[in-house]
């Protein structure tokens, strides 16, 4: 099978070879072995071949964080074969093995393309709007790179839950995507007074909850309520932030973080909170996952992983992989 193996650490995606390999040998008890119809592209993965990412897998490994697919073999009762799944796994190959409690049936109606994106970016916006910032239905809730993986993902979520969404992202396209996903108003982060033109959309209020996977939080506080939100997702321009504590103390904001990958050790329980909540979501239709519209395949996932990495994508990027007449 065609599969892109990592065996030392890499300058970036440029770098990415897809091998010829063996197919993986028979799931091991609590695995399932799936036949990959698309995968998920993440910033997280460049990061990961390039050794700079928190966890760092033994060589050789094969990247990727999600996918789509097909059971071809189980080991376990609440799958088949032949079910439609999507989940976790390292699923930039055309066959792996993945632990079963890292797989879920593929919503209703959902193609693997939708399906290939759904399993860390959706619960992670839910999780951070839901669990954490306890989003409710009418307040104002600010969504930085409002148009990436996970900030489409909060608008659709946070516009579902009856908050009002501003969105903001770093060009005209950009926000014209976040507004077709829901966003009620969308500002240019780029424009010096944009922090002026959230309070003066929420008539001086600020924002409830902001959603920050940039490290824009600094700047935020200046727009943000008072007993205001803040989650802190990630840092997509690439420095970490100091936060001004003076500023959190006198308008009695949270600051607060989101690590949806260390619910599984910390908190399990919640896990299936979440994924009911976006199930209900999903198959009411309120939810439709946004996509890039170009996709990519296994042999251009490179591709994809700068138009990431240079901002240039928006919405969730998608790889279609896997021959049928190669397996």
């Amino acid at each position: 099978m065609k599969a892109i193996v990592v065996n030392k650490w890499l300058k970036g995606p440029e770098e990415l070879e897809v091998s010829n390999i063996d197919l993986p040998a028979a799931p091991k008890k609590g695995e399932l072995q799936i036949q990959v119809k698309a995968t998920g592209l993440n910033f997280f993965d460049t990061l990961m071949i390039q050794g700079k990412y928190q966890i760092k897998p033994p060589f050789p490994f094969i990247p990727g964080g999600e996918f789509s697919g097909i059971v071809l073999q189980t080991t376990v009762p609440q799958f088949k074969v032949g079910d439609r799944v999507f989940g976790s796994g390292n699923a930039f190959a055309e066959v792996v093995n993945v632990s079963a409690v890292n797989v879920l049936p593929i919503p209703k109606n959902f193609s693997y393309e939708q399906a290939a994106g759904l399993f860390i970016t959706y619960p992670t916006s839910y999780a951070a709007l839901v669990l954490r910032a306890q989003l409710k239905a009418g307040e104002y809730c600010l969504v930085h790179a409002a148009a990436g993986g996970v900030g489409i993902a909060a608008v659709q979520i946070a516009k579902a839950l009856g908050a009002v969404v501003i969105a903001t992202g770093g060009s005209t396209e950009k926000l014209e995507i976040a507004k077709k996903y829901g966003a009620d108003f969308a500002i240019n982060y780029r424009d010096k007074d944009w922090t002026d033109q959230v309070k003066k959309i929420t008539k001086g209020h600020g924002a409830d909850v902001v959603y920050d996977p940039v490290g824009l939080v600094e700047q935020s506080t200046k727009c943000t309520a008072w007993n205001g939100r803040i989650l802190v997702i990630g840092f997509a321009q690439g420095t970490i932030e100091k936060i001004p504590a003076n500023r959190l103390l006198l308008k009695n904001i949270s600051a607060v973080g989101l690590h949806w990958g260390a619910y599984v050790k910390n908190e399990p329980e919640r896990i299936p909170e979440v994924w009911n909540g976006l199930f209900s979501l999903f198959e009411s239709g309120k939810i439709k996952p946004a996509l890039y519209e170009k996709v990519f395949n296994l042999n251009t996932i490179s591709e994809g992983l700068k138009a990431i990495n240079n901002r240039t994508s928006y919405a969730k990027v998608i790889a279609r992989v896997g021959d049928d007449s190669k397996l």
